[in-house]
């Protein structure tokens, strides 16, 4: 097995293999920069250590793509003892491409997993609760992770295109300084493992929203592609890392407090789950963050 990354002078994840009771060996992503906060547990996950077959092999996190529930339940629970957090406190997000962001409380636990989530249309979760692990799906789309380490709060969100022209990074940031006195300028924030812009062909229709949504500063994430040899339409290749990067810090998140991936999901499909190099035959991987116990 072999990453294929992205032109960087250093590394921006770092790869730890856990080898857990059942003799899975599960391969998690993380950050440098948010385990140094000292107060987040946190993670990215992988194809590695599941108990799903087929398409689904072997860590698919998603239950909405036709997998055996039971296998799914396995492969959380593979992924919260790898993680040392508690399988019954991880909650869900239920993600439809929105900017809406629920706050998370000790009601919450296990919602999505083990117990039905009694919310719908969640892309962004946030919480000041330790021990609550947040946890959201992907397969292309861009993970955002928060760390406030001074008000000790953290938040996690989905952010496709859709997220990204509607500045879900900027809404959950909001969300967390409404709850609970976040600023800005004290967050530690990473962008995940997602497609990149060589990966990322969009039409015209996609590309215009952004020109719209990010005036001035569209030449930094779009660039022209080919046309297209059926309909003649002219592609753009899509940068949803530099977007991402962009609304945080026109949030206010300093820049040296932001960690870009340098990791492409369809780059990667022998790795990392991509329904853009599956042709939507896939699983789903999840992003992981919580407030570690006093």
């Amino acid at each position: 097995m072999r990453l294929i990354r992205k032109q960087r002078m250093v590394p921006v994840l770092r790869e730890d293999r856990v080898t857990i009771e059942n003799g899975a060996q599960v391969l998690l992503l993380r950050y440098p920069a948010l385990e140094e906060t000292g107060i987040v547990n946190h993670c990215f996950s992988t194809r590695f250590g599941g108990v799903s077959e087929g398409i689904y092999a072997s860590m698919n996190l998603n239950f909405t793509r036709g997998d055996e529930r039971a296998a799914v339940e396995q492969n959380y629970r593979n992924l919260a003892e790898a993680m040392g957090v508690d399988y019954g406190k991880l909650v869900l997000a239920d993600q439809t491409h929105t900017v809406n962001v629920r706050k998370v409380t000790e009601d919450d636990a296990g919602k999505g997993i083990t117990r039905p989530q009694d919310y719908a249309d969640v892309d962004g979760l946030i919480t000041n609760v330790p021990g609550l692990v947040l946890a959201t799906s992907f397969a292309d789309c861009v993970p955002l992770y928060f760390v406030d380490p001074v008000h000790r709060a953290i938040g996690m969100s989905h952010s496709g295109w859709r997220g990204t022209v509607g500045r879900i990074g900027s809404v959950t940031i909001e969300a967390m300084r409404r709850e609970y006195g976040t600023r800005p300028e004290d967050l530690i924030c990473a962008v995940g493992p997602s497609i990149c812009a060589d990966c990322y062909e969009v039409g015209a229709d996609v590309a215009e929203e952004f020109v719209c949504a990010f005036s001035g500063r569209e030449r930094e994430i779009l660039k022209e592609g080919r046309l297209c040899p059926k309909s003649g339409a002219r592609k753009y290749r899509l940068d949803l890392w530099k977007a991402n990067e962009i609304v945080l810090a026109e949030a206010g998140v300093l820049p040296e407090h932001i960690s870009v991936t340098d990791l492409c999901t369809c780059c990667n499909p022998g790795v990392l789950f991509s329904h853009r190099a599956s042709h939507g035959k896939r699983g789903g991987l999840g992003g992981f963050l919580c407030i570690r116990d006093e």
